[in-house]
């Protein structure tokens, strides 16, 4: 897969801008052209998850959101999670603030449904399956792309809901550095830092970040919970004389956070290497081999355990080009490994796959057809595949149809964790008989993009069989693939900028329901509404966030539910001298006390309450 580093934006003859809810970035428009149709500008930012390879958002023919460096330093969030809360589609639950255990609903499917790619390297939990979003460091990322949809046919097992890629900060030419710090309540305090370089062919960078609070209570009258955690990025890029590149880039991220009970030493790893190389003027060839490990030591009253995984994966792609038609073919290899206080069953399973897509172009019109095999050693072989097709009725809009299908692939948890009995009674123990769950979408959509505002809307339905569930029989615990899942849903994104002023408004409307017992999915809200305001006056900026949630229930059966809510976020930045600036963040400004989900004895995970963040930067050339 060619992960392009710069990239942000691209030009397309034939594509209008498809932006699906792009808060806060806005491409420049040309006045000829605005005379000329007042229609929109041929200027599309470039994407690389949507699609294998590097494609304008309207050429990927997907519901995208791209958040980049701008964005991203503008709004200035604590954690990972603040950055893709109320983006369309997407919902997460936590349990409390700072570093603890965080879920990313993506279109309503389960958290272990979503793809977390950093880098082009994918980074999960072999035996739980979620990615680890409440470690990673948000500091050391320049740009972050949300695809909505079925990707299993590119990314393989667990694209059900979609993918989010990461980008970490990459070198470019000439010489630069910053450094920053700052201090907020909860006796909260950070440090970064970073430099690139470059010389002839190659551009190099490190950067790195500590950052430590004493926490909040997670539960109403509890104890604070701290947080801590050293985070670095280190990247290298050789342009090759004949074309192309190679590249290295690892991401390492550990420390430790508290909850109730114990506390828990984590690290999470990604190292990449890849090879971009043109074979001929027709055929590029692409290598990337690739690891990630999430090691977790945990220290309860009840007992130490400690649970560690790897993915290691090889991948090659092949780029066939025939004037704007284009063939793109390849394979990859990934292996799992456990190592665990845990005694599993089974401790490694090898998954072989082999994809392909074809994409059309005809004038006004785009076709892409993709598929894909996987063929794993513990649940068996798997088919994938998808169709999208969009056409462009002017310059300014355009319409979009796909359908894909995709699975979930059972985890180490659900077939092979042991027998084991509680204190209190029961047991829980996994099925080694577990098949995937299998999802179907289609999915419908349409843009508009103008002089000074965008729109972008779509309505989806996705179906999943074979939900993996825990049943129960008098305490006792088993995975068995049971109900089935239908969740239909509406996402709306829309911005304006003009003098100075930045808005844009993203909205979710979901119902997922468990289609055997009509009750709404287990801590999925069915709406969500998303506003970022900005203003630029000279030296100075300021803004603001308004998140907008609605109820959710804790439990299967629809009977503990958690009330919805409203938040209010507020920044201010000021530039006091040539490469210094100042940027402040009050985080729930209401002080608004509101939960996503219960403990096992019903105790609410509380979110933290109004926190304030002042730091300063320096960028030096």
């Amino acid at each position: 897969m060619v992960y392009k580093r710069v990239l942000i934006m691209g030009f397309s003859k034939t594509m209008p801008v498809l932006l699906s809810g792009l808060p806060l970035v806005f491409l420049p428009v040309s006045k000829a052209l605005a005379n000329e149709e007042r229609a929109a500008p041929e200027l599309d930012p470039i994407v690389v998850t949507a699609t294998l390879g590097p494609r304008t958002v309207g050429e990927s023919l997907s519901s995208v959101t791209v958040l980049d460096e701008k964005t991203i330093r503008q709004q200035e969030t604590s954690e990972f999670k603040d950055l893709l809360t109320g983006q369309p589609g997407i919902d997460v639950v936590t349990n409390g603030s700072y570093g603890k255990n965080t879920s990313v609903y993506t279109r309503g499917t389960t958290n272990d449904s979503t793809v977390f790619l950093v880098d082009g390297v994918r980074l999960r939990s072999a035996t739980s399956g979620g990615a680890p979003w409440q470690y990673f460091p948000m500091e050391l990322v320049e740009r972050v792309e949300v695809v909505r949809g079925p990707r299993s046919a590119l990314y393989g097992a667990d694209a059900v809901g979609g993918v989010i890629q990461a980008f970490t900060l990459d070198p470019e030419r000439g010489s630069k550095g910053w450094v920053e710090a700052g201090a907020g309540n909860f006796n909260t305090q950070k440090a970064s830092a970073g430099a690139s370089a470059s010389s002839d062919s190659t551009r190099y960078s490190i950067s790195g970040l500590h950052r430590e609070t004493d926490g909040t209570e997670i539960v109403e009258d509890g104890e604070d919970k701290g947080f801590r955690n050293t985070a670095g990025v280190g990247r290298i890029v050789h342009e090759l004389p004949g074309g192309g590149e190679a590249s290295a880039v690892m991401m390492h991220s550990e420390g430790n956070t508290e909850f109730d009970g114990g506390d828990t030493d984590f690290l999470i790893r990604t190292v990449g290497f890849q090879l971009d190389a043109p074979v001929s003027d027709y055929w590029n060839s692409s290598i990337q081999l690739s690891e990630s490990a999430d090691e977790q030591d945990n220290f309860r009253e009840a007992g130490d355990s400690f649970f560690n995984t790897k993915t290691r994966t090889a991948r090659w792609e092949n780029t066939f080009t025939t004037g704007v038609h284009e063939l793109a073919l390849g394979g990859e290899l990934q292996s799992d490994e456990v190592a665990s206080s845990t005694d599993f069953e089974e401790d490694s399973r090898i998954n072989a796959a082999l994809f392909g897509q074809l994409r059309l172009n005809f004038g006004p019109s785009d076709l892409q057809l993709s598929l894909r095999g996987d063929d794993n050693e513990a649940y068996g072989r798997q088919e994938t595949g998808g169709v999208a097709f969009g056409h462009s009725f002017d310059r300014s809009h355009r319409v979009r149809v796909s359908y894909g299908t995709s699975f979930r692939a059972p985890t180490f948890n659900d077939l092979y964790y042991p027998l084991e009995t509680y204190s209190f009674g029961g047991s829980y123990a996994g099925n080694p008989n577990l098949k995937p769950e299998e999802g179907s979408s289609f999915e419908l959509g349409f843009s508009g993009r103008y002089e000074i505002w965008y729109w972008d809307a779509a309505i989806y339905q996705l179906d999943v069989e074979d939900l993996i569930d825990l049943q129960s029989e008098g305490g006792d615990l088993r995975p068995v693939n049971v109900n089935e899942a239908r969740i239909r849903g509406f996402e709306m994104g829309t911005g304006v900028r003009a003098n100075d002023w930045d808005l844009a408004v993203n909205l979710t409307l979901m119902d997922p329901r468990d289609q055997e017992t009509d009750n709404r999915l287990r801590r999925r809200s069915h709406q969500s509404l998303r506003v970022d305001v900005d203003r630029t006056l000279g030296a100075w900026s300021f803004g603001g966030t308004i998140l907008a949630s609605g109820y959710r229930y804790d439990d299967s059966e629809n009977e503990e539910r958690l009330p919805g809510y409203v938040t209010l976020n507020l920044r201010a930045g000021w530039e006091f001298a040539r490469d210094w600036n100042a940027h402040l963040t009050l985080q729930n400004v209401t002080d608004k006390q509101y939960s996503t989900a219960l403990r096992f004895d019903g105790a609410e995970y509380v979110a933290a309450g109004t926190a304030g963040f002042l730091s300063i930067r320096h960028d030096f050339y």
